[in-house]
């Protein structure tokens, strides 16, 4: 690829206007005071004091905060949160972005799904402690998921692309229910020049359409056995676009990522080397935007894996948070490997 190439489809990103479906969580950190250790009279155990608090959209929210970081500001999420407190610290935070909150559903019967960190401070940065997690543990109601699928259908009448992320790794207790894959394999059939690009945690097998996007631990899930060599791993990402008829992307970490543009070819985008501390909390969310912004702005399939691993060399950079990557960070970082 060359430079000028990366820009003209860096600068259609903007024109674009993108749907999201799936678990949309806020993550929470909390950074505790430095040089105080208290412990609780009752219990004998640390009690954490907090010294600043922030707030994150998390999950879906990763793949916002990443596309509006790369000049996608079109963007229509549909989900379901909580109608409480974490619910309001992060509908708060999305008004901070000019995206469509109108498909965003608070319901009182549903926790709003949270990820809390306590930060410690140590050296230069933070350590994480265990998190501590906040979902509900069961369906949604047949009235709200009737009420998403009216919704993305609507939605995507009137957008370029969807992200579908699929979170929850417990079968039909996320927004990506069985019923809304349905629906996602009928738009794809129904409108073949749009990208449908789908990311799921545990139930990707169970997606037949669309563009799949999956690391290796998930692409041996699928496939029902370890795979060791380069040659298995082409294959499983080859059969997987057999099954779907569309690429899919297989990110291997550090080593870059394996792009299957159809059965019978795929190809191999080697990683970005970078230097330094690095944080991969977030690297596959800046991944799957960095990707479908460029598929949508008519990048290869080859050429969308490049754009997604530059971007991913940058978000890993940015310590103790979920890393996103800019436009410009992009283009510098190609320049970079230029020499």
């Amino acid at each position: 690829m060359t430079e000028d190439r990366l820009n003209k489809i860096l600068e259609r990103f903007w024109r674009h206007r993108i749907a999201l479906i799936g678990d949309l969580f806020l993550d929470r950190y909390l950074y505790l005071e430095a040089d105080t250790r208290e412990l609780s009279v009752e219990t004998d155990l640390e009690a954490y004091q907090i010294e600043t608090v922030r707030n994150s959209p998390g999950a879906l929210g990763t793949i916002i905060n990443n596309l509006t970081a790369m000049g996608v500001e079109q963007l229509i999420p549909i989900t379901v949160i909580g109608d409480d407190g974490h619910g309001h610290d992060l509908m708060a935070e999305l008004k901070k972005k000019s995206i469509n909150l109108d498909y965003v559903q608070q319901i009182p019967d549903r926790l709003t799904p949270t990820y809390t960190k306590p930060m410690r401070p140590q050296g230069d940065g933070h350590v994480e402690l265990n998190r501590i997690d906040i979902r509900s543990r069961s369906p949604l109601s047949e009235d709200t998921l009737m009420l998403l699928q009216m919704q993305l259908r609507a939605v995507m009448q009137q957008c370029d692309g969807l992200i579908v992320l699929d979170q929850i790794v417990e079968p039909d207790q996320g927004v990506v229910h069985s019923s809304i894959r349905n629906v996602i394999s009928q738009l794809v059939e129904a409108n073949p020049k749009k990208v449908f690009f789908i990311d799921s945690r545990a139930h990707l097998g169970q997606f037949d359409k669309g563009i799949l996007k999956c690391n290796l631990p998930e692409l041996s899930k699928v496939i029902g056995k370890p795979l060791t060599d380069d040659a298995e791993i082409f294959e499983a990402t080859k059969s997987l676009s057999q099954k779907t008829g569309s690429p899919v992307f297989t990110t291997l970490g550090e080593q870059g990522i394996c792009v299957a543009e159809n059965a019978q070819s795929a190809s191999f985008c080697a990683g970005v080397p970078v230097t330094g501390p690095i944080d991969i909390v977030g690297a596959g969310d800046t991944a799957t935007s960095a990707i479908t912004a460029a598929l949508i702005s008519g990048a290869t399939p080859s050429e969308a894996a490049f754009i997604g691993n530059l971007a991913a060399s940058i978000s890993i950079t940015q310590l103790g948070t979920t890393g996103v990557a800019t436009p410009g960070q992009i283009v510098k970082r190609f320049a970079e490997m230029q020499g």
